[in-house]
């Protein structure tokens, strides 16, 4: 994991809590707890109700369902964008699928009260947090579309692309089998499409590291649905004003 600098390891480097009005932000920074977020650790299980709420800040949490056979696919992933814990605003008792870190990191832990709280009686927290919900919705829809309709090309260079603007380095360190289990794919997919990139100096791999070397050349392989789901987030976090 790369170095943090002073200001990754700020509670305000997650774009959410930034984004929240400076009374809003300093009733609930009183409360947020600074965390390790290793790679591979489980932040929640489907069928166990949370009793906290996430805000990653170099960490990234894969979102994913698991089948009865043991197969699993991404249908979101949340970054120094957003946060792990909607369903603590939401009236919901247990989230859909798992919540992993599929980047280490680090990020901060708030008690789910206190969220919920800020959500009940803060009207700039619920309108923040709306807005969110609107854009992961979103992000999953767009996700289940890109699976469904866009090729395995597409389908990697955006999610690395995703990866890439969440993490303070141009590094990712992840085995062939984990990105395998991400994107709900065959290793030999993965392991097909990487060498191609790599073969076109769009990134170079060895032994679980991922180095983008050719941003540019990612983007213009990339489908439609990066740029869209950016967008939405943005909108969300109020980064430009729009219609």
């Amino acid at each position: 994991m790369a170095a943090m600098t002073s200001a990754q390891q700020m509670p305000r480097s997650n774009h959410l809590l930034a984004a929240l009005p400076a009374a809003s932000y300093e009733r609930i920074a009183a409360h947020l707890e600074c965390i390790s977020m290793p790679l591979g650790e489980t932040l929640y299980e489907s069928g166990r109700a949370p009793h906290q709420a996430f805000f990653p800040t170099t960490a990234i949490i894969s979102l994913h369902q698991v089948m009865e056979d043991g197969a699993s696919s991404e249908f979101a992933s949340v970054g120094n964008e957003g946060m792990i814990g909607l369903p603590l605003v939401m009236g919901g008792h247990t989230p859909p699928g798992l919540a992993t870190v599929c980047a280490g990191g680090a990020g901060y832990r708030l008690k789910g009260q206190v969220l919920a709280d800020a959500f009940e009686h803060d009207a700039a927290v619920r309108r923040l947090l709306l807005r969110y919900i609107q854009a992961r919705l979103s992000q999953i829809a767009q996700t289940a579309a890109c699976n469904r309709h866009h090729t395995m090309e597409q389908h990697m260079c955006r999610w690395l692309l995703e990866m890439l603007d969440r993490l303070p380095s141009r590094e990712l360190v992840m085995t062939q089998e984990l990105i395998a289990g991400i994107l709900g794919v065959r290793r030999e997919g993965i392991t097909e499409t990487a060498g191609a990139l790599q073969r076109d100096g769009l990134i170079s791999y060895r032994r679980g590291h991922i180095t983008v070397v050719n941003r540019e050349g990612l983007e213009s392989r990339a489908c439609e649905c990066y740029q869209v789901v950016k967008d939405e987030f943005r909108r969300a976090l109020g980064l430009y004003a729009t219609a």
